[in-house]
């Protein structure tokens, strides 16, 4: 199966590497490049490539991109590929949809499983970046007082995620925006240190 590939990225030596290891790979074909956030809109719009690898620091701000990009391809799959170690920044990445997060500097065959495994639907997170993960959980604060860590209207959109409830029936239930929601969802989900909807749901409930 060929994967089609976009490249975001606004180093052009470091952009021009990765599209050249990769067009030397049988199964991969570069459809597009491009250095801002712009460019990735512009490619969700018109090439729409299986993988699309987006920096995290470009102009226009690239997580920023992530919702616009997978709302008009959404069959795209987003692989961050960037030099940001923050666990922040890959908290909101993944929350945001993207099913990858690799740091910059790994081997033209590592990439490779990445893309690979994203195109194929699966969640891909660089091994340091995993390891990061592991022990921002175990130092984490406990739970107990959860009147102080959510604000009320986060515990609100809480009790409904844990229902089961969409971000869009949760805006409509509560009157809010869409995006609000997804908002209110970046920021407890960084306040429970989990990266998706089922583990703050799980999270929440043993805060019950």
């Amino acid at each position: 199966m060929t994967i089609t590939v976009g490249i975001v990225d606004d180093h052009p030596l470091f952009r021009e590497g990765v599209s050249r290891s990769l067009s030397e790979i049988s199964d991969f074909v570069v459809v597009a490049e491009g250095e801002t956030s712009s460019d990735a809109l512009s490619m969700a719009s018109s090439v729409r490539p299986d993988v699309l690898l987006l920096d995290v620091s470009m102009p226009g701000d690239g997580l920023a991109a992530i919702d616009e990009v997978l709302c008009r391809s959404p069959q795209t799959k987003i692989l961050m590929l960037t030099a940001s170690d923050d666990i922040g920044a890959l908290t909101v990445a993944i929350n945001r949809g993207a099913m990858g997060y690799v740091l910059k500097g790994v081997g033209a065959k590592s990439l490779a499983d990445a893309i690979r495994a994203v195109a194929n639907g699966s969640r891909w997170i660089s091994p340091v970046m995993s390891a990061k993960l592991v022990d921002h959980s175990l130092t984490r604060p406990p739970l107990g007082a959860n009147d102080r860590l959510l604000s009320t209207r986060e515990r609100q959109v809480m009790e409904l995620v844990a229902e089961g409830q969409s971000n869009k029936l949760i805006a409509r239930h509560l009157d809010l925006q869409e995006k609000t929601v997804k908002h209110h969802m970046t920021q407890i989900m960084t306040k429970l240190g989990v990266t998706n909807r089922t583990e703050a749901a799980l999270r929440w409930k043993t805060m019950l």
